[in-house]
């Protein structure tokens, strides 16, 4: 029996860093779909003198998403895909990220992208109420969670909702 419990408890720590939300179960904190998404400060490559390895634990990051911090991105009424994801000690977040990155090359001049890693931007993290890794927030261009996605995503799942969310913002779709 002990061995048993010793073994649920590793289990349980182990993936306490990726796709689990152990602090908020069935949820994604206060920032639901609907929400009106805080504009907080947030740090950019500016704010690190341009050293990624002080913004992120990416090993193959992205300079775009690390432009704006939020509060100036939710100025541009323009959709924003927000990822929370810490590839320093989560796999999944490394994968999310190479699919963020996808979409970014696809939707660049539409959609900004944010990357928040939570040994760098934990106040992000606190102010969306995050535990455990990766999390997606889609926004609108009004700065509203669209959609809330635990885990990691497929490009089946973001696609159709980026070109569906451009296409309302552009003025192509009623």
């Amino acid at each position: 029996m002990v061995k048993r419990l010793v073994w649920i408890v590793l289990l349980a720590v182990g993936l306490a860093g990726c796709d689990m939300d152990f602090g908020n179960i069935g949820g994604a904190g206060a920032f639901m779909e609907g929400k009106q998404v805080p504009s907080i400060k947030t740090k950019t490559l500016a704010d690190v003198g341009g050293d990624m390895s002080k913004i992120t634990s990416y090993r193959y990051p992205d300079p775009r998403m690390y432009q704006l911090s939020l509060d100036d991105a939710l100025k541009m009424n323009k959709p924003m895909v927000m990822e929370f994801a810490t590839p320093g000690h989560c796999t999944q977040c490394d994968k999310q990220l190479q699919l963020m990155k996808e979409m970014m090359n696809k939707y660049e001049h539409k959609v900004l992208f944010l990357h928040m890693d939570q040994y760098y931007n934990p106040e992000a993290y606190d102010a969306f109420q995050v535990r455990g890794e990766p999390w997606t927030f889609v926004i609108d261009a009004t700065g509203k969670v669209k959609q809330v996605y635990p885990g990691r995503m497929l490009y089946q799942e973001i696609d159709p909702l980026l070109a569906d969310l451009t296409a309302v913002d552009s003025g192509a779709v009623q």
